[in-house]
């Protein structure tokens, strides 16, 4: 009887020997650096690396826009309150005009803008708003 509890008890040592010798060699793939936990580790801080800088880049891209786009609201500002001006001023040519008695003559002086003036004025305006928007690159 004793010779069969020791042979069993040998054959649970090289069991549990042999389960240890897979458990090392698993641990040891584990801890490689090229591959297993070791790999994706090091693959994870190389993208978090990279998405760091992508998000300075992107800040900093965020803070030119807003430059930008504050730059174009007054800008736009600008234009809107050149445009009420020169229909406000056609506006009052063409009032001037309609109160004068009719043995004046047609052509106003040079420095009242008229209706033939005001779609020059507009247009020079609008192109002038055109050549900003292909400067920011805006459409």
């Amino acid at each position: 009887m004793e010779l069969i509890a020791d042979g069993l008890l040998i054959a649970a040592a090289l069991t549990t020997a042999l389960y240890c010798f897979v458990l090392s060699r698993r641990l040891a793939a584990l801890k490689a650096l090229d591959k297993g936990l070791g790999g994706a580790i090091a693959g994870l801080s190389t993208r978090v690396d990279q998405t760091r800088e992508s998000l300075g880049d992107m800040r900093k891209v965020a803070r030119e826009l807003t430059t930008l786009t504050s730059q174009a609201e007054l800008a736009a500002g600008r234009l809107e309150l050149l445009l009420a001006t020169t229909e406000h001023v056609a506006a009052e040519g063409r009032a001037a005009q309609a109160e004068k008695p009719e043995e004046e003559p047609a052509q106003p002086p040079e420095s009242d803008p008229t209706e033939s003036d005001v779609p020059d004025i507009v247009s020079a305006l609008r192109e002038i708003a055109a050549s900003g928007r292909a400067r920011t690159g805006r459409v």
